[in-house]
């Protein structure tokens, strides 16, 4: 049998789908990218925002189409949609043949194979291991690992616990041997992910559970150069020594990803974070003391209930004053099962795209003045590969670039070896513009991996992701 994966939203739902895709090679069946060869297609859906939501209806509607010209003849879809609206696709979607939630990721052969049974226990949190099976489907120089499942912080706007139950955490040799495994197998940087990865190890009572793991998976013994990058810090739990641990070791890079959502003291306390800017800005100050050359990335929303011009003024007067790196910004979605939607105070959307516009004018002449002193710089990146807007340009990251949401670097020109995905090589920035550079590779670099991944996915990014990424910076 031939299954086909669309995986829509962030990187926590696509090491999902990797998850249920290694569990259906394991069976015996094959993927393929190619939908109308497809004997089942499977869409992991996201519904964190209305785009979010919007995009994976109408994915759902598209892959429904292969069954009407395509080999298709099962539609299953998976994810958080489902956990949030399962009597409604089943109601309003009759393409759709099966459901599995976020703690159903055991049932997909099954259900891939024509079972029609009801709903496993939904109360059962899932947590995969290192020895659950496993496709990789990103490019083989990167992978995600998701060292935590679910959340215990209450913020008021979020409904990620609703989908994905309270936090509990990956025993740590697990996350240590996938990790292990991956570099073997060619992988050169890993992106840890989770809800809160600061949080890892506390529901084993473990100390300082991120630093021990990131110092552990810094000394793993590799051919060639690794990075490591954890993804997703609350604020509160970013203490010195996971500060220290990340200046001691060269494998782990120097990039702090930390959603900060607001600066308003009174507006952090209506999405019960707590906090305020200046508490922030002291924070931001002591992690740019320990580690030289950090990149900061954050997220903000804009548009919060009881967000007034006063409080949206000490939001603009902070980013001014953090200079941070990366800056997203999403304008707030008022969803009916989060504790804000009780709120009062709403912000009418003109408002809130006004203030987006803002924030952002303020975020892009930060990032211009950013780049631009780096001009002249020698920099170590990570070759992705051929651009996607011309053949005549080359993509790569730094260290301080975070695959799929952050800037890039484009090489122009090349010394020597020509480059080559999965190459780690130096290069000396030439031009800078408002989010991303170019430069010229220098001579040297490793051998090069192999071009593609071998297992292929129907779609890795989607138009919501887009609309997410659109956003950074």
């Amino acid at each position: 049998m031939k299954v086909g994966f669309v995986s829509l939203g962030c990187p926590k739902n696509l090491v999902d789908s990797e998850v249920m895709m290694g569990q259906l090679t394991a069976r015996g069946h094959s993927l393929t990218s190619r939908p109308e060869e497809a004997d089942v297609i499977v869409v992991n859906t996201c519904s964190f925002i209305d785009p979010a939501k919007k995009e994976s209806v109408d994915t759902i509607l598209e892959m429904a189409e292969h069954k009407r010209t395509g080999n298709a003849r099962r539609l299953i879809v998976a994810g958080c949609l489902v956990e949030r609206y399962r009597g409604d696709i089943r109601k309003d979607l009759p393409e759709v043949d099966a459901m599995v939630g976020t703690n159903e990721l055991d049932r997909i052969v099954a259900l891939c194979e024509g079972e029609t049974g009801g709903v496993a226990n939904p109360f059962e949190p899932y947590l995969y291991h290192d020895l659950t099976p496993r496709v990789q489907a990103t490019p083989k120089h990167f992978a995600y690992i998701k060292i935590a499942e679910g959340c215990d912080h209450p913020c008021t706007f979020c409904v990620i616990p609703q989908y994905r139950g309270g936090f509990r955490s990956r025993r740590f040799e697990s996350v240590v041997a996938e990790a292990t495994r991956m570099f073997e197998n060619g992988v050169r940087e890993i992106n840890l992910i989770g809800q809160d990865t600061t949080c890892f190890g506390e529901d084993f009572s473990l100390k300082d559970g991120l630093a021990n793991l990131l110092a552990r998976l810094a000394q793993i013994e590799t051919p060639q150069e690794k990075w490591v990058r954890f993804l997703y810090a609350y604020p509160n739990k970013v203490t010195q020594k996971l500060l220290d641990t990340i200046a001691e070791h060269p494998a782990l890079v120097k990039y702090i990803d930390m959603p900060l959502q607001h600066a308003s003291a009174g507006v952090l306390k209506r999405m019960k974070r707590g906090s305020s800017g200046d508490i922030f800005l002291k924070l931001i100050e002591r992690i740019r003391r320990t580690i030289p050359g950090v990149a900061i990335r954050t997220g903000m929303i804009v548009g919060f209930p009881g967000e007034g011009d006063r409080e949206f003024e000490e939001l603009c007067q902070f980013v001014e004053a953090a200079k941070l790196d990366r800056l997203g910004v999403f304008t707030y979605s008022d969803e009916d099962i989060s504790e804000s939607y009780r709120l009062d105070g709403k912000v009418d959307n003109r408002t809130k795209y006004n203030r987006k516009r803002k924030l952002l004018s303020i975020q892009r002449r930060i990032s211009r003045a950013r780049n631009r002193s780096q001009l002249g710089a020698d920099v170590t990146v990570l070759v992705e590969g051929r651009s996607q807007e011309t053949d005549l340009l080359w993509e790569a990251r730094m260290t301080t670039q975070a695959p799929e949401i952050d800037g890039v670097v484009l090489i122009n020109d090349f010394e020597g070896n020509p480059p080559a995905p999965g190459q780690i090589r130096r290069l000396r920035i030439t031009e800078a513009h408002d989010y991303d550079l170019v430069g010229t590779l220098l001579d040297g670099g490793y051998d090069p991996l192999p071009a593609a991944n071998p297992f292929p996915i129907l779609g890795m990014v989607s138009k919501a992701r887009a609309y997410e990424v659109s956003n950074l910076s």
